[in-house]
């Protein structure tokens, strides 16, 4: 089974950046199809974004133009840039790849 850690959360202001990392135990040189999810206390968890088997990038509306996915195929590692975090933002962000989840960073975005 795939092993996913996710690393880079933590407190920041609203209007704020974070960098998540999520280091894969195997190659994803060859897979496209990879996401970030959250979830909030006393919410389920949702899709924040990803890559669909064609490549093409989707991301809930309310992070558009905010977040942006990425990989670094030399690293095995996924990426979850978030800028101008809002309060809303905060929540557990897990990675999914292959099938298998990380267990999680938490976000917490307050003044």
């Amino acid at each position: 089974q795939v092993h996913l850690v996710e690393s880079g959360g933590g407190f920041v202001q609203p209007g704020g950046s974070l960098n998540l990392s999520c280091a894969v135990s195997e190659s994803i040189s060859s897979v496209n199809t990879m996401a970030w999810y959250r979830q909030a206390p006393g919410k389920q968890r949702e899709l924040v974004a990803g890559t669909t088997t064609s490549g093409r990038l989707i991301a809930a509306d309310s992070v558009k133009g905010r977040f942006a996915i990425s990989k670094d195929n030399a690293k095995n590692t996924i990426y979850l840039l978030m800028e101008n975090l809002k309060p809303e933002d905060t929540a557990v962000y897990y990675c999914s790849i292959k099938g298998s989840w990380g267990q999680g960073t938490q976000v917490t975005v307050s003044s």
